[in-house]
């Protein structure tokens, strides 16, 4: 079953064609088929979260100012916004980065939400390829775009791309060990952490966003390169052999019923497991965290938030085989005390350093990357090998619910906050 997975996959999206059997493969083909996979879904991981991340990362500099023609070469040591209210206490922009974040989120959703109703009418590899292409674009847009309109149309594609492969990709897991599941939720937060990294070094560095962003398209290739001829065939989820693994290809995020399940398995989701990926998305007290007291610029600070984050949330997705959390609701409060904590210091402004808020964030990034590797991790013990393609899918959605209603609870308080003299 050795080869390149763009031949198994290129088997099942033409019909009638036959396989010849392939006799048991040596023990160390198996090793490295499996150092394949495991290092194709990581950086599949990588790849389909990358965009996503720089766009929140680029979110400050998106709504702060307009790029102005033959003046892209520098990035501005701090872009001035446009006060709400001249009187307010904050350094606030007229428009909030949960803008940002809903651009980037609810197409996202919307893919999830209607990809168990008719996604399994395109097979696998005309996915991947349009997820790399919407990625590819939006680095463009955005990057030669001149106003506000424009940036969140390029940041709208970016978030087709993560959620069309996300859907994909977690599918695709089904058919691989469950191991594969570890690699992917680290990749995810290496997208995170190197996402948000590299556009702050770029730009600290002293290149433009513009520039930033266009340095960033080998990104999108990276993605197609690991998918088409770094994973492997996947392993049938039963001796019936490798024709059976095509055609299920052929028809993921199908939700009929399955015969053969385990016994003692779960074939749906408990409600805890669906809504214990819920993220506390502080993206308007990200934004209103401001520190005048340090060398950094308003900018600059949101971009360190922003690091820092993702810096947690890749260390806990990293940690599934030092670290398994059972019960991952648990996650959920801390975030909740999390954000209690941050917005009662935008309101009172009791915290003395910005070093404070930086540890805090980083706590922040450590449950949020934990809460998600777990919970899919539970959800691929606890469901058969039937529904458990579906089941990955299905539980995507959750996860993109929770960012999606926080970024809309975020725009009216910030409008809020933004208006207190």
């Amino acid at each position: 079953m050795g080869g390149p997975a763009g031949s198994w996959r290129r088997l099942s999206d033409s019909e009638g064609e036959e396989t010849a059997s392939d006799p048991q493969p040596p023990l160390l083909d198996h090793q490295g088929a499996h150092w394949k996979n495991a290092v194709g879904f990581w950086l599949l991981g990588l790849c389909n979260n990358f965009s996503y991340v720089v766009m929140l990362s680029a979110a400050h500099d998106i709504l702060s100012h307009e790029k102005v023609p033959g003046n892209q070469s520098h990035v501005d040591p701090g872009p001035t916004p446009t006060p709400l209210n001249g009187s307010s206490r904050f350094d606030c922009n007229s428009v909030s980065t949960a803008a940002v974040l809903l651009a980037d989120i609810l197409p996202t959703f919307g893919i999830k939400l209607l990809a168990p109703l008719g996604l399994h009418l395109l097979p696998y590899s005309p996915r991947v390829l349009v997820s790399g292409l919407c990625a590819a674009g939006s680095f463009i847009l955005v990057a030669f775009s001149h106003s506000v309109g424009t940036s969140l149309c390029g940041v709208v594609l970016a978030s087709i791309s993560s959620g069309l492969g996300e859907v994909t990709f977690l599918s695709l897991t089904a058919f691989y060990p469950r191991a594969v599941i570890s690699w992917w939720s680290s990749g995810t937060g290496g997208a995170g952490l190197l996402g948000a990294l590299s556009y702050l070094g770029l730009t600290q560095a002293g290149l433009s966003p513009q520039h930033t962003l266009l340095s960033m398209l080998g990104i999108p290739v990276l993605l197609l390169a690991s998918y088409f001829f770094l994973l492997t065939s996947p392993e049938p989820q039963d001796p019936g052999g490798e024709e059976e693994a095509e055609i299920a290809a052929q028809q993921p995020l199908i939700g009929t019923t399955a015969s053969g399940s385990k016994p003692g398995s779960s074939s749906g989701l408990s409600l805890q497991e669906r809504w214990t990926v819920f993220k506390v998305w502080m993206v308007a007290v990200f934004e209103l965290l401001f520190f005048r007291n340090t060398s950094l610029s308003h900018a600059q600070q949101y971009r360190w938030y922003q690091m820092l984050y993702q810096a947690g949330v890749f260390a806990s997705r990293s940690s599934l085989h030092c670290c398994r959390i059972r019960y991952t609701w648990a996650l959920a409060v801390l975030q909740c005390l999390n954000l209690a904590i941050l917005l009662a210091d935008v309101w009172f402004s009791y915290l003395p350093s910005i070093y404070l808020v930086f540890l805090i964030i980083l706590y922040e990034g450590l449950l949020g990357g934990a809460a998600y590797v777990n919970t899919f991790h539970n959800i691929a013990l606890e469901t058969s090998d039937e529904h458990r393609e579906f089941a990955m899918a299905a539980a995507c959605i959750s996860d993109t619910l929770g960012i999606s209603l926080s970024g809309l609870l975020a725009l009216p308080l910030h409008d809020f906050l933004c208006h207190l003299s």
